[in-house]
């Protein structure tokens, strides 16, 4: 498989994950909080792809202890693709910056996924705990934007 086919692979299972429907019974929390835990994982897993898959074709490749997020953030590299992620990364509001920081919390103690419920039984949330799957949705769509237009860039040159 190409570096591009499992990229591909990786978001569409991600994806996969977060529409599974978690049911109603009483692992339906655990359920939801696994699978958005598991396609953030995948998410991962598909940026490190896209950094083998970007570098590919030049003398750069993937580091042997696989650490990507060196590749992608450091300035060791000097490719477009790269550098446009890297402007995304510095974005707080980007999708690879608000991806970034769930990995980050994925590979803490705490995770990342919540229980909800975390009100008070009676009251209403307001500006609550923010939901993972919606969030981790929002950056899927705009990943595989970033990723279609990297390609082409890629192509290109």
């Amino acid at each position: 498989m190409t570096p591009r086919a499992r990229t591909n692979q990786l978001l569409y299972q991600a994806e996969l994950l977060l529409a599974v429907a978690p049911g109603d019974d009483e692992h339906a929390e655990a359920r939801r909080m696994a699978a958005e835990e598991g396609a953030l994982a995948l998410l991962e897993l598909a940026l490190a792809s896209l950094v083998q898959e970007l570098t590919e074709l030049t003398e750069h490749a993937l580091p042997a202890d696989g650490d990507w997020r060196r590749l992608l953030l450091s300035d060791e590299v000097r490719l477009a693709e790269l550098e446009r992620l890297r402007g995304l990364a510095e974005r707080p509001d980007s999708w690879l910056a608000r991806l970034l920081v769930r990995i980050e919390a994925l590979r803490s103690s705490d995770g990342v996924a919540r229980r909800s419920g975390g009100a008070a039984q009676g009251l209403i949330a307001v500006g609550g705990a923010d939901d993972l799957g919606a969030e981790l949705f929002d950056c899927l769509r705009e990943a595989k934007r970033e990723i279609g237009a990297l390609r082409q860039t890629n192509e290109e040159w």
